[in-house]
């Protein structure tokens, strides 16, 4: 039912859908005439299909569903938002924790179901569990981290980042959605951060200053995959670039035999440095401190190690040639 000011067959249902008793209408369409003074204390659904620049309006809309009334069932509402009203005025005192966030993928219904089996979902092909669902420890999906709350099993459905913006908002959104928008303040294109990583005689260092902007690659890696360099995780979640493991760039430099001009002393430390790197990422290859660690301690000290390849500058310079060979290839 269309109840709104300039309509006088839904202003005469307006009592019908606030009073419990009333069968009909169930959903009413509105402007403005509900954000106040009606008291719908069985409403049990908000959509919100409009910008709103207000906190105050926001409050007031969704005060129509924040009613109790147990001889109903009405325990609870649902807000379903599609103009990101609840991220822009996220108010943790006013809001409270959330106790079910519901994502639905494609093909899914949009409403969560209304009663969920854990054990029921837990599968090759099932979705994650919803927030605070408890799994058999032997039952978990596939992939999943498992926690611990009170020596039940549960695991992370969804997560979301919480940051002040410039004007002191704090603004809500995915851990994705988040590096995508941090990334690209510093770096507009993938041709962008490209030209910045190959430039930068140590890509640790771009490393770190993505860190200092607020990019949480560890983060990152706990989500897409801990098998996945700082470059990889960045190109593939800012730049909807397929992702390359580390493991799979160290075995395409070795496909490409492309140390051949070294002697056979100077190219297995390299092959020590790109298994490595396999193992820990760029800051293993960069650091001089690697060499102090196995297997390179086994093929000699730092000093001899440089030696094999004519001299420190030498070595830094074998260096980044193996990090230009390793990003050679973005994906």
């Amino acid at each position: 039912m269309r109840i709104t000011g300039d309509n006088d067959e839904g202003k005469a249902q307006l009592d019908n859908f606030i009073d419990p008793e009333s069968t009909y209408p169930v959903i009413a369409t509105t402007s403005q005439l509900m954000s106040t003074g009606v008291d719908a204390q069985t409403c049990q659904l908000i959509v919100l299909d409009k910008r709103i620049n207000s906190m105050t309006e926001f409050k007031q809309i969704i005060g129509r569903g924040t009613r109790i009334n147990e001889d109903y069932g009405k325990l609870y509402f649902t807000i379903m938002d599609f103009k990101r009203a609840t991220a822009l005025f996220a108010d943790p005192t006013f809001d409270g924790d959330p106790v079910q966030i519901y994502e639905p993928s494609a093909g899914d219904p949009v409403v969560p179901p209304d009663d969920i089996e854990p054990e029921d979902q837990i599968g090759e092909d099932a979705p994650p569990p919803y927030y605070g669902a408890a799994l058999d420890p032997d039952q978990q999906t596939p992939g999943a981290k498992r926690y611990y709350v009170d020596d039940v099993a549960v695991v992370v459905a969804t997560e979301r980042v919480q940051y002040l913006d410039a004007d002191g908002n704090l603004i809500t959104e995915s851990l994705r959605d988040y590096t995508r928008k941090t990334v690209k303040k510093t770096y507009r294109s993938l041709d962008a951060f490209l030209r910045a990583w190959n430039d930068a005689d140590r890509k640790q260092a771009v490393v770190d200053e993505l860190l200092s902007q607020g990019v949480f690659i560890e983060e990152l890696a706990e989500e897409v995959g801990r098998g996945y360099d700082a470059f990889d995780l960045v190109c593939h979640v800012a730049f909807d670039l397929p992702p390359l493991t580390r493991r799979e760039r160290a075995d395409r430099v070795n496909k490409r035999n492309v140390f051949g001009k070294y002697g056979d002393r100077a190219r297995a430390v390299l092959q020590a440095l790109l298994d490595k790197y396999a193992e820990g990422g760029v800051r293993s290859v960069e650091s001089l401190d690697i060499l102090k660690v196995d297997p390179l301690t086994d093929l000699g000290t730092p000093v001899e190690i440089v030696r094999f390849f004519g001299g420190r500058d030498a070595y830094l310079a074998a260096i980044r040639e193996l990090e230009s060979e390793l990003y050679h290839e973005v994906a």
